[in-house]
């Protein structure tokens, strides 16, 4: 692949509109390589038609599309995609360049020579790219690619099509037709009319409207009261919800939130909530279809918490409370009559998790001392926001004799130590829930969230001669596990960083009984936390 410093090769090419383009020198020119089936590639679209808009014809974006007229054209009306693009039917300029992947960026100053190169998706690519191109035209360069956007800071992308096994276009006879992801508005949904006598609970029940328990029959009537209390209209598309993919309307959102037994005002909460899952850091995909234990665990907080009665102190695992109990519903059921994961189908839990009917809590920021949850995320505590974590089910510490808040760290840190699976490490994140008496003793004791995430992830390790026995599951990869001396023994560190440890406090203020709840796979290539704000 050609680098920063080489002499871009010129070249000519024909317009997917028709006619031909030359790469000439003379102004700054960003080549984008593409296939019009690559996930990674449609994820950038976006990004460029914004750079594009903002380089007002002074400097050029040009695609170079890897596949034939009839794909090419049909992804730039669906994008739409607001740059010129141009067919590279023989492949041969993709030769040249020699893009190991796709999308590749190629920036090409106005002397011809590549300035900087970017591979998949990277919005800090992105954002230097735009820096340099807007700083070559004098405009005041802004940032491109944002967070709490939707979109994960990197995503791999597809083998350059000119490395593939077989080179050349793919045949464009009788197409299958592709889902357009950049549609912003979708169908209505549809009408049903039950004749005389028919049990609406239960034609529900039979058409597979929900989960097992009855739900709440989705009337016109209902379900425009539920959109009554937003102001988006009920076609737009709030999100594509995987693993189908299904189009989730705000009108598909508030007839599932009806079913669920939502206020009108969840909708606030819900609509945030379903962008949030189908963020793809959070990767919903993987967590509705993995064979593990894994939920999606929602986390409110801010104001909204007391605005709709979510409830955070006593019991806050329990269905105690409408709002916690119907948000975690409505969410289930969009992820399964929308997304399409319906448990023995895609979603293939080996024992499932009983938070798959409503798994939701707020987090006690009255009995914290601390700055609560989502500040890790730079939001403000005035904000209201709504979290996801890819959870198991929570696994209970009891400390009732501890005076000292080290005592109360060394039991969780042992319950820590078998998130997941006992010998398995680095691979996971942990969620510690405190309940109020143990966070007085641990504030009283001088620690703070990340003194507490420091501590424990210092003393959280599996001794290195539990190793020593079978070959079981984690004895395979400690080559890639950090060794430390933990009370005096040699062991594996559980966590390959601190920040793999998060902490809320929840719960009542009577009992000493904190959790501690591990997560499904982590990373980029698992689930990671994410947190949206609440309007």
């Amino acid at each position: 692949m050609l680098q920063s410093g080489d002499l871009a090769p010129l070249f000519s090419a024909p317009r997917s509109e028709g006619g031909d383009w030359r790469l000439e020198r003379g102004r700054p020119t960003l080549l984008v390589f593409f296939e019009t089936d690559c996930p990674t590639c449609r994820l950038t679209i976006p990004y460029l038609n914004r750079l594009a808009q903002a380089l007002d014809g002074r400097a050029e974006i040009v695609g170079i599309s890897q596949d034939g007229a009839a794909s090419t054209v049909e992804l730039i009306d669906q994008a739409p995609v607001k740059f010129p693009v141009m067919l590279d039917r023989d492949l041969s300029v993709s030769r040249e360049y020699d893009p190991q992947a796709v999308p590749t960026l190629f920036l090409i100053d106005a002397a011809g020579t590549i300035a900087r190169t970017s591979v998949a998706f990277d919005k800090a690519g992105l954002n230097e790219i735009a820096a340099e191109m807007l700083a070559a035209i004098d405009i005041e360069p802004f940032e491109l690619a944002g967070g709490h956007d939707g979109a994960p800071e990197m995503k791999p992308g597809c083998v350059s099509r000119h490395l593939e096994p077989h080179q050349g276009l793919r045949t464009e006879a009788d197409p299958a037709p592709s889902v357009n992801l950049y549609a912003e508005r979708g169908p209505r949904a549809s009408r049903v009319v039950l004749e005389d006598g028919v049990d609406p609970y239960e034609f529900c029940y039979e058409a597979g409207f929900g989960d097992p328990l009855p739900v709440i029959p989705p009337t016109a009537e209902r379900v425009d009261r539920m959109l009554g209390a937003t102001r988006l209209p009920p076609d737009q598309i709030v999100a594509r919800v995987p693993p189908n993919y299904g189009m989730a309307t705000v009108e598909k959102v508030a007839a599932n939130a009806v079913m669920a037994g939502c206020e009108p005002g969840m909708m606030r909460v819900l609509i945030p909530l379903i962008r949030a899952a189908c963020d793809e850091r959070f990767n919903i995909h993987g967590v509705q279809a993995t064979t593990h234990f894994a939920a999606p665990l929602v986390i409110v907080n801010g104001p909204v918490r007391r605005d709709l009665r979510f409830a955070c102190g006593g019991n806050v695992f329990s269905n105690v409370t409408r709002a916690n109990s119907t948000l975690g519903r409505a969410f289930q059921l969009i992820l399964t009559n929308v997304g399409g994961a319906r448990p023995g189908e895609l979603d293939m839990s080996t024992l499932g998790n009983p938070g798959k009917f409503s798994y939701c809590i707020a987090e006690n920021e009255e009995e914290s001392p601390w700055a609560p949850l989502h500040t890790e995320f730079g939001f403000d505590r005035g904000q209201s926001s709504v979290s996801l974590f890819a959870a198991e089910p929570p696994h209970g510490v009891s400390e009732h004799n501890a005076r000292e808040g080290r005592t109360i760290l060394k039991a969780i840190s042992r319950a820590l130590a078998t998130v997941f699976s006992y010998r398995f490490c680095i691979g996971w994140e942990a969620l510690v829930v405190l309940c109020p008496e143990h966070v007085k003793t641990l504030d009283r004791s001088g620690f703070a969230k990340d003194s507490i995430r420091e501590f424990l992830f210092e003393n959280t390790g599996i001794p290195v001669r539990e190793y020593e026995e079978d070959g079981g599951e984690g004895t395979q990869f400690t080559q890639l596990y950090q060794r430390a001396t933990i009370n005096g023994e040699d062991c594996y560190r559980k966590f390959a960083r601190p920040d793999q440890i998060r902490i809320v406090v929840a719960g009542g203020t009577a009992g000493k009984f904190s959790a501690v709840i591990g997560s499904w796979a982590t990373g980029p290539r698992g689930s990671q936390m994410v947190c949206y704000p609440v309007d």
